[in-house]
């Protein structure tokens, strides 16, 4: 982004701050909820259908009398998104016990493992609905191994964002509530993005200024990885302060430092990019971040891809393109007010597939994890691919 407004200009810094508070929001989702102190009751359900491949067999405790087996979830946590994840499980133990399901089977994340290998032991396990409690990035991770395999996700709220939750109108902030939806609940199928990444096959100096010998220039050898995500990718900005944040800060000012890591990053450069979609249509655009959706809305209600849908087989892109601090709110104004195609500094595009090659290695996001720099994004639905566990 060029810089043709000062630093100086408190009143443009404070417009663009208030610009930035939706996109920040949802920036914040992989920080601990704070479940300690809640108070969870108990409600009434009945038993979730199921049509996953999971079910288990009846089992006989005398001769050939069979009882009728009991459902069971399990739940894959990320433990450090809570102060005591034994009173957690103590607490959804209880809520399956009183509904007639089996003591969940707990699977605790790791460093090494953030969640694959604990899904596909559920997967194994043959349990009835899998469920990921973590934060945006623990759901990404439990719903790539889901996909395709008909096994249902429930979502228990663990981090601070929540979006796929949000988006799909279940609980995210009350465990309880939506540990009862997982039991008594319908199955609903949605979408899932695949997303190719190409990256330079080592670290580039992302403060190099672009220029038209660096958009043609090789750029050496690189290396293509493919993932799984649900809510959306993003390049430009909105990677680059999830990067940018401070640990330390992180520690002692919680989400705030992401509104740092924002404020430092207003003036960052464009990049150029072509963008292509499904149906042949390219543009060429200078832009400051492109974030591509299969859902739309952002944390504090804000939406900003309006026309996207969990479950319609459809993409949504937008490019922002502010020239200026002072144009961020400008940019919020076209989001704040949903219009649909923007203008010149906000753009929207729909799409199956979306591929993004860009002139320079740029910082790229899925749901909410930075994965590094990247000179092309190529991202395709997956219609129906995901079973989720929804209120009846």
């Amino acid at each position: 982004m060029t810089g043709d407004a000062s630093w100086g200009l408190l009143g443009a810094a404070v417009l663009a701050q208030m610009a930035l508070i939706g996109l920040l929001w949802w920036l914040v989702m992989t920080e601990p909820a704070a479940v300690a102190g809640r108070g969870w009751t108990t409600s009434e359900s009945g038993s979730a259908g199921s049509e996953t491949k999971g079910g288990r067999a009846p089992r006989s405790q005398f001769g050939d009398a069979q009882e009728p087996p009991k459902q069971r979830a399990a739940i894959i946590v990320n433990p450090t998104k809570f102060h005591s994840p034994e009173r957690v499980k103590d607490t959804l133990t209880t809520i399956c016990l009183s509904k007639g399901w089996e003591a969940p089977l707990w699977l605790e994340t790791t460093a090494e493992d953030p969640g694959a290998g604990q899904t596909q032991e559920a997967i194994a396990a043959e349990v009835d609905v899998v469920c990921a409690l973590g934060g945006d990035g623990t759901v990404r991770t439990v719903g790539a191994e889901l996909v395709d395999t008909g096994v249902p996700m429930g979502l228990l709220p663990g981090g601070t964002g929540n979006l796929l939750a949000r988006n799909l109108d279940l609980p995210a902030e009350d465990i309880s509530k939506a540990m009862k939806i997982v039991l008594s609940g319908r199955n609903q199928r949605i979408d899932s993005v695949t997303a190719t990444i190409t990256q330079p096959a080592e670290e580039v100096d992302e403060s190099a200024e672009e220029s038209e010998a660096s958009t043609s220039a090789p750029l050496g050898e690189t290396k293509t990885s493919e993932h799984i995500f649900f809510v959306m990718a993003g390049m430009g900005f909105d990677a680059e302060v999830m990067a940018g944040v401070e640990e330390d800060l992180k520690d002692k000012v919680g989400w705030l430092a992401y509104v740092v890591s924002g404020a430092k990053n207003l003036k960052g450069a464009s990049f150029s990019a072509d963008l292509t979609c499904e149906d042949g249509t390219k543009v060429h655009r200078k832009m400051r971040t492109i974030i591509i959706g299969n859902v739309g809305k952002l944390q504090g209600g804000v939406v900003l891809l309006p026309e996207a849908a969990s479950d319609n087989g459809r993409l949504d892109a937008i490019v922002l393109a502010p020239k200026g601090v002072s144009e961020w709110a400008t940019v919020a104004t076209q989001i704040a007010t949903r219009h649909k195609y923007g203008h010149d500094r906000v753009e929207r595009f729909n799409s199956e597939r979306f591929l993004v090659k860009t002139g320079k290695p740029v910082q790229v996001q899925l749901d909410g994890d930075t994965l590094g720099q990247a000179i092309e994004l190529d991202v395709k639905v997956n219609p129906a691919s995901l079973v989720v566990r929804l209120p009846a």
